[in-house]
């Protein structure tokens, strides 16, 4: 019994990693493009990177829609996602690059995959994949 309960949760953790089906992609209101999707990502990290001014926020990819399907880690999401590339550069800050993705609904911030409210290998997993997806592979050395 012990056995299958491990395959099944293997199972259920791989089936987040596949690519939404058209019948799912349709289930979803995505609404209008965001407009001010750029200034709602300052705002959101003004308050959360030690100095804002020293930091390289690198807007990766314009907002595209995606869905995240729902896994035993994450909450479905979706909306309109773009990639953010974040280094604090501070040295009370994070060290190095990392990607960040947010999705807005509704021209708000409806979830974010990794940055300083998500530092955790989850999150960071998060942001790397669906950057990919994105059009954007993370590769802290490339401009």
């Amino acid at each position: 019994m012990h056995r299958y309960a491990l395959i099944s949760i293997a199972a259920l953790a791989l089936a987040g990693c596949q690519s939404p089906g058209k019948d799912e992609l349709a289930s979803v209101n995505f609404g209008p493009r965001p407009t001010r999707w750029q200034d709602a990502i300052r705002d959101y990290l003004e308050p959360r990177i030690p100095d804002l001014k020293t930091a390289i926020v690198t807007f990766r990819t314009e907002p595209q829609q995606m869905l995240q399907k729902e896994t035993p880690l994450r909450g479905r999401q979706w909306g309109w996602a773009t990639c953010v590339w974040i280094d604090e550069n501070h040295p009370r800050g994070h060290r190095g690059t990392y990607p960040m993705t947010f999705f807005f609904r509704d021209d708000k911030i409806a979830t974010i995959n990794g940055g300083p409210d998500d530092a955790n290998v989850v999150g960071a997993k998060y942001a790397r994949e669906q950057c990919e997806k994105l059009g954007s592979p993370f590769n802290p050395k490339s401009p």
